[in-house]
């Protein structure tokens, strides 16, 4: 389907393309449900909680897929949608009827999100498979995109690791730079399979871009998903629409390195309490907008470039007072080529107010070095694999003492060579608060005198990956000196 719609772009961008599918999988959601109808003029029902007039029913546009006026035809039915429904007033595209939008090539299109099963009767499966569906071309677009594709998506398989680290259940969960929504559908989804209801999960988030905001509502809105995302799209830094907030668990994959993010205006903002980091790099600033936010039982799991482990200056004066404050939980070092907006590794941050909860963990970080997991999507992108996400997830929870399944290891915590180790406070001060864990993970013994040479290899592997992030943050560090250099 996806291979089929694709060649139906033509010369479209894909990032205008992808607003035009996504759109019509919406209207296939809303406009398909019920019964059809039996009498000329009669008013549908609401359906899968959405009011639909007759004109913009799927049966009766697919009906105009060969008119010439169907573009007029779907932007009219969004329109009437939107004026029944007034939560998603502002979130439907009506961009069907623009120049270089040929109706014929809309028509086609029609008739290929037709070919997904009628599902109006079968109430949770069509959440279900048309929800897969619209998160599959998701997937697709972000790797069309490519750098541009990290604005709006975080691949699933980082995704389902927070998820499964953090283990969602009742409360409220919050994701300050939302995206298209995809930290809330598996958070959803994991709390489900584990015996949540619908509606136990309270959603908060807030995304700054108009349609990746939109691009959220929708997503949530197709598989049934009640949200607060704010009004209307909003910069979390500058207007934050949740202040008052303070979550059970926080998730989120922020801009990496973003620059420009309103230091300047926000010295004085009570939620940077460990320092103002600089204009030219907001990762601590993320840092320290979830932990002004996270519930004092809270937990909190959020993507970062590998240089905010190791970065020095202002920034790594900060993460030197997080750390002593006892406020980080974790560090877990990902493989590259994992994003579709970057080729770089990443890392994980776990922040915890309470460590004194199920394990005592105060005063110490667990690390755990996974750069070596993951297999190849395609020739340019991996994914992590389920095998590897429940053992980094067995990991954490045995750390925290706190397994929530029975598919979860029951065993208490023990550090792993080359893998995993707990660091506590007075070995980081050695290390000058550099929380790489290829700094701290021992790696794993010889079995004999004579290793092979695939061990010897995954050893340099370590060494030479340690280095080049470190080569890295060094750069970084080079480059905000220079401008800071004010020449006369």
């Amino acid at each position: 389907m996806w291979q089929a719609a694709d060649r139906l772009r033509n010369n479209m961008d894909a990032a205008e393309y992808k607003h035009v599918v996504l759109g019509l999988l919406f209207l296939k959601f809303v406009g398909e449900a019920g019964p059809p109808l039996r009498a000329a003029g009669a008013k549908p029902p609401p359906t899968r909680g959405f009011k639909v007039p007759a004109a913009a029913r799927w049966d009766t546009l697919l009906g105009k897929a060969r008119s010439p006026l169907l573009g007029r035809d779907l932007d009219q039915a969004m329109a009437a949608i939107e004026a029944q429904n007034p939560t998603l007033r502002g979130i439907l595209p009506q961009i069907y009827q623009r120049p270089g939008l040929e109706a014929a090539r809309l028509g086609e299109l029609l008739h290929l999100l037709d070919d997904i099963p009628d599902l109006g009767s079968q109430g949770r499966k069509a959440h279900d498979v048309l929800g897969r569906v619209y998160e599959y071309f998701l997937t697709c677009f972000a790797s069309a995109e490519g750098r541009n594709g990290g604005q709006f998506y975080t691949p699933p398989s980082v995704v389902g690791l927070l998820v499964a680290l953090l283990a969602p259940t009742r409360g409220t969960i919050y994701d300050p730079a939302c995206g298209s929504g995809g930290m809330f559908v598996q958070s959803e989804r994991y709390f489900e399979e584990h015996g949540g209801h619908r509606g136990e999960l309270k959603i908060v988030g807030q995304e700054s871009n108009p349609t990746t905001w939109r691009l959220a509502r929708m997503n949530l809105a197709i598989r049934g998903i009640e949200g607060d995302l704010g009004a209307e799209p909003s910069d979390s830094f500058m207007r934050d629409l949740h202040a008052d907030l303070r979550a059970d668990y926080i998730l989120a994959n922020p801009p990496f390195n973003a620059r420009a993010w309103g230091a300047t205006a926000l010295a004085d903002d009570p939620r940077f309490c460990f320092g103002l980091p600089p204009d030219a790099n907001a990762n601590f600033a993320w840092v320290q907008h979830i932990l002004y936010h996270l519930a004092p039982q809270g937990l909190a799991g959020l993507v970062l470039a590998n240089g905010s482990l190791t970065v020095g200056g202002r920034e790594g004066e900060i993460r030197r007072r997080i750390v002593e404050a006892d406020l980080v939980d974790g560090i877990i070092a990902l493989p590259a080529r994992l994003f579709y907006s970057t080729a770089i590794p990443v890392c994980l941050w776990l922040l915890a107010r309470d460590k004194a909860s199920g394990r005592d963990r105060r005063g110490k970080i667990l690390m755990i070095d996974a750069r070596d997991m993951g297999a190849m999507l395609d020739r340019t992108h991996l994914a992590l694999r389920p095998e590897e996400l429940a053992e980094i997830a067995g990991l954490y929870h045995a750390w925290r003492g706190a397994p929530v399944a029975e598919s979860m290891s029951q065993k208490p915590y023990a550090d792993v060579p080359g893998r995993c180790r707990a660091v506590d406070l007075p070995t980081l001060a050695e290390h000058e608060f550099i929380l790489a864990p290829t700094r701290h993970v021992r790696p794993a013994e010889a079995a004999n005198a004579a290793p092979a040479f695939s061990e010897q290899f995954a050893a340099l592997r370590r060494e030479l990956l340690d280095q080049l992030d470190r080569a890295a943050a060094l750069d970084r560090e080079i480059a905000d000196a220079l401008a800071r250099v004010e020449v006369p």
